[in-house]
């Protein structure tokens, strides 16, 4: 706990200044209200006496100038602290995002979408109040403790003493029987909100399937358990902060008794003018003003740490790459070369590696399918050939050089990739194309339409490029998301492309003529497709054959075919199944 706020308030380094000026502000303010209501109530206690007016000129300019200061300070001490808990909360979004991207894919695929949205919203906004409630007021609260405990000290040690005592009891007494009620029930209600916050994203996007299984009413039962839950944890808090308010109006009444009880006994004695009793009563109750946030902050505090924790949990994790601290430049060369030698991966924490000394070379106007059943390696090769994990042993190389001593920005724009579930982001087509080139023109993006086969469906359009594809892209068919993922590949103008299974989810007669137009397509760039079936293999210069993690067979479809092993039974086992679809199917 103590290193996770130490971490926090390291993030408020470049902000010291305007933090430290922030307090100085908040605790004048307080100052103000103070001395306003004690030259009021002096001015009231005094008028009444009828002195001459010459008697009250000081109390009543005293009145004017700390109401108008309290008013002023409190300002200039708001427009301090929310500029800087605004542009702190900025800092630390591009920070967590920062932290974020190196992560993704590979590290993220262990948390939940509405998990990492939830850390990235909500625990940030969440730690407005550490800030703006927690760190401020109890450096203010001890100034004004010190400063009020001499003040009225002056008067007699007593006042000074039972003054500070009580303001001690408030601001430190209270606030750890807060914290101690709302450690646990603060951190429950952190972790039962990101439940509830996930289980909404994850229904939202499964929607269509809970409609089609008729599954409403199960998944609402599940979305208002975890919302009862949250909400519980929510009135427990609230119940906490009363029951600590009382004990705070309790303990201020108190310590307004014992002042008063002790003033008594100065105006008895004649040390204390009988009018300055009101002075006392009202700076007694103005001064814990300072002290009165601390509770309600001290109960949050573990909520926020919480937060914290969540936040570095995330930001704590090593990238899956590690990029070199000096990146070279890819060197420029006339046939763009990638070369895959001795390639062996292993996932974190499994023992058995994905792929196992596999070698593979790459070029522009070469084709390679790499095949498989699902779990042999075939995705995990995508992964490593667009550097989202750091690979064992073995080495790929472009242009000759190790893809260790480059940026993984710079290796990627050397592959468009079209995968099976291409992304489609809730955007244009035009601003959807662009991903892969943001500066490509106007005559670009239609000639990439056109080479995709979507100039009469981008013509039939209402707004044409402006057009609004929906999120993931549900206003478009699966061919159009898959064609418009091609145009975005032809696009990109890289010398290689990588194909992930890039006919998911099409019929047998789609798939054949869908692949026939991408090998026309990208005939002169180095291909690299990935699939479990065996359509369109005779189109492709080389065909490696995975089998858990390792190559066992390679060579072009009609050499593998006649040798009669793995690559033969599974393309048999296909054209009995395409046979059976309709015999015009076979290849």
């Amino acid at each position: 706990m103590v290193k996770t706020t130490l971490r926090l308030l390291a993030l408020l380094k470049p902000f010291g200044g305007w933090v430290l000026v922030s307090v100085v502000l908040n605790a004048a303010t307080v100052f103000a209200g103070i001395g306003l209501l004690g030259t009021s109530a002096d001015l009231i206690a005094r008028a009444a006496l009828q002195p001459g007016i010459a008697a009250l000129q000081v109390a009543i300019v005293g009145v004017r100038f700390f109401g108008i200061a309290r008013a002023g300070l409190r300002y200039l001490e708001r427009l301090v602290s929310h500029s800087v808990n605004f542009q702190l909360l900025a800092q630390l979004r591009v920070w967590f995002y920062s932290k974020i991207e190196p992560l993704s894919p590979a590290r993220l695929q262990d948390y939940r979408s509405g998990d990492v949205l939830q850390r990235a919203i909500g625990d940030i906004e969440t730690l407005e109040n550490f800030y703006v409630r927690v760190l401020a007021p109890p450096l203010s609260a001890i100034l004004v403790t010190t400063g009020m405990g001499w003040f009225i000290g002056r008067v007699d040690w007593r006042l000074g003493l039972v003054l500070a005592g009580g303001l001690l009891v408030g601001g430190g007494g209270l606030s750890l029987l807060a914290f101690w009620i709302g450690q646990r029930t603060g951190v429950e209600y952190v972790q039962h909100k990101a439940r509830l916050n996930a289980e909404i994203v994850a229904v939202l996007q499964g929607m269509a399937d809970i409609v089609a299984y008729s599954r409403e009413e199960k998944e609402k039962e599940r979305l208002v358990s975890h919302l009862a839950a949250a909400s519980q944890a929510q009135r427990k808090l609230v119940l906490g902060n009363g029951i600590i308010n009382g004990l705070m109006t309790v303990l201020t009444s108190l310590t307004l008794v014992i002042v008063l009880s002790i003033g008594t006994q100065l105006v008895g004695n004649g040390s204390l003018e009988g009018y300055r009793l009101a002075v006392l009563a009202m700076l007694t109750l103005a001064s814990f003003e300072a002290v009165n946030p601390l509770p309600q902050a001290a109960q949050q505090l573990r909520g926020n740490l919480e937060s914290a924790r969540r936040l570095f949990e995330i930001s704590d994790q090593p990238p899956a790459v590690t990029e070199p601290l000096q990146p070279q430049e890819i060197p420029v060369v006339e046939h763009p070369r990638l070369e895959i030698n001795k390639l062996t991966f292993h996932y974190p924490g499994r023992p058995l590696p994905a792929l196992k000394e596999m070698d593979l070379s790459l070029f522009p106007g070469k084709k390679v399918a790499v095949v498989g059943e699902s779990g042999a390696g075939k995705s995990t090769l995508v992964q490593l050939v667009l550097r989202y994990w750091d690979y064992d042993d073995g080495e790929i190389r472009i242009n000759g050089l190790d893809y260790k001593n480059f940026d993984s920005t710079h290796i990627r724009r050397y592959f468009g990739v079209v995968s099976a579930a291409p992304y489609l982001f809730s955007a244009t087509v035009r601003q959807n194309l662009l991903i892969a080139r943001p500066e490509a023109d106007e005559q670009e993006l239609f000639r990439a339409i056109q080479l995709a086969g979507l100039s009469e469906w981008l013509k039939a359009l209402p707004n044409g490029l402006e057009t609004w594809v929906g999120e993931h892209g549900q206003f478009l068919s699966g061919g159009e998301r898959q064609r418009l993922a091609v145009a975005r590949a032809l696009l990109s103008n890289a010398p290689f492309i990588l194909l992930d299974e890039p006919t998911a989810g099409l019929d047998s007669l789609n798939e054949i003529r869908l692949m026939k137009t991408l090998f026309d397509l990208f005939q002169e760039r180095g291909v690299l497709w990935i699939t479990h079936r065996l359509i369109g293999m005779e189109q492709v210069d080389e065909v490696l054959v995975l089998q858990a993690g390792r190559v066992i067979e390679r060579g072009n479809h009609h050499r593998l075919l006649a040798t009669g092993g793995v690559y033969a039974g599974l393309w048999q086992a296909q054209q009995r199944v395409l046979w059976n679809a309709g015999p015009h199917l076979l290849v």
